[in-house]
């Protein structure tokens, strides 16, 4: 579980075709390292992924293809990727609950400065679009964000300064696919309500 709060913005240094996926070796660019340990978890813009070799900064990770071929951003040296560890219990909630597990990919219909802001308009995947509501919350890339409007599929949210230097939105542009996960709690309130549905046409 994490929170969406971005510790460091690493980079994919290396890539090794494996029988069904690739090896990642990343170069973590100053995360702190101290408590981590082969087999824990390490989300990579959005992505859980577990650390399978550690050598100093560099993390080394196995990337199944059902991972690639549902997120955005794995498959490409050099990419920069935003880093944060799994939370512990005694952890500040700054953002809000993330699973790691990428909903569906985005694309990106305007990345652009707004007086200090930026102003970020993405549009969601069908599937997912109906999750997303204004003033609540949608991680994109790893990051835990405010969604400010909503309409259809498209959504807005405005990024601070801080938010756009301190990860990899910065290289955002018209276009761009994006990682995308839904709240949580918008899950469990659909599976819920269609539970619901069930039991009373079932009655």
């Amino acid at each position: 579980m994490f929170s969406g709060i971005v510790a460091a913005v690493g980079r994919i240094e290396h890539i090794e075709p494996l029988a069904d996926g690739i090896r990642l070796t990343v170069d973590t660019n100053g995360l702190d390292l101290a408590d981590v340990i082969v087999g824990d978890s390490v989300a990579h813009s959005g992505v859980c992924l577990t650390v399978v070799d550690m050598n100093g900064p560099k993390l080394k990770y196995d990337v199944s293809r059902e991972t690639l071929n549902c997120t955005i951003g794995l498959d490409a040296v050099g990419n920069e990727v935003n880093l944060e560890k799994a939370l512990r219990l005694a952890d500040r909630l700054g953002g809000h609950l993330v699973t790691g597990h990428v909903d569906g990919v985005g694309e990106v219909v305007k990345f652009a400065p707004v007086g200090e802001s930026h102003e970020l308009v993405i549009r969601a995947p069908a599937a997912i679009a109906g999750y997303i509501a204004k003033k609540g919350s949608v991680t994109v890339n790893g990051v835990s964000l405010t969604v400010n409007r909503v309409e259809g599929r498209d959504f807005w949210i405005n990024l601070i300064p801080h938010t756009v230097a301190m990860t990899n939105l910065k290289h955002l542009q018209a276009d761009s696919k994006v990682n995308l996960e839904i709240d949580l709690i918008a899950r469990y309130v659909e599976r819920m309500l269609e539970w619901k549905k069930d039991e009373a046409a079932q009655a």
